[in-house]
């Protein structure tokens, strides 16, 4: 568990390790680590600078939908994912919450494992700008929001990657 601030309001994060998905109507993203013959992909996004593929989704779509088309329109890849867990977003001590925000007070993240298997040619037409594979240990000295909630997750991708070669 942690704590971060995001938009001035304190969060609380845990990470659950977990092959079964929590409640879908709480279910706010999905994101995950890519691996293409042992390197991590990053994206560079508009927004947040370097980044995992991930984001919001949308109507009717399942988290692992959501995230395929995520490393799609970021990274240009595909391939085999598998779930890792989630991330609760606990927003229970930010006093700005409020009912009719855009996230629920107990919210989740997804979070998967994706062994690329196709690399398309990177276009660039979506939110992100390039798109990078390197070692994964360097990880944190590119994307500026890395924390160790984020280490725990990566090694366990790593650990799964490596199990299924």
């Amino acid at each position: 568990m942690t704590y971060v601030t995001w938009g001035g309001a304190r969060i609380k994060l845990s990470w659950t390790e977990s092959d079964a998905l929590p409640d879908l109507e709480r279910i706010t993203s999905a994101h995950g680590f890519c691996f293409y013959k042992g390197k991590l992909l990053l994206v560079n996004l508009h927004s947040r600078g370097w980044d995992i593929p991930g984001g919001h989704l949308e109507a009717g779509e399942t988290p692992e939908e959501c995230f395929k088309r995520e490393a799609m329109e970021e990274g240009y890849v595909e391939g085999v994912c598998t779930m890792l867990g989630h991330i609760t977003v606990d927003h229970s001590e930010n006093d700005s919450w409020t009912e009719d925000g855009s996230y629920p007070k107990i919210g989740y993240q997804v979070y998967f494992v994706m062994d690329v298997t196709k690399i398309h040619p990177f276009e660039g037409e979506h939110e992100s700008g390039a798109r990078l594979f390197m070692e994964p240990a360097k990880a944190p000295d590119h994307y500026k929001g890395w924390m160790p909630l984020h280490q725990d997750i990566l090694d366990l991708a790593w650990r799964k990657i490596e199990k299924g070669r």
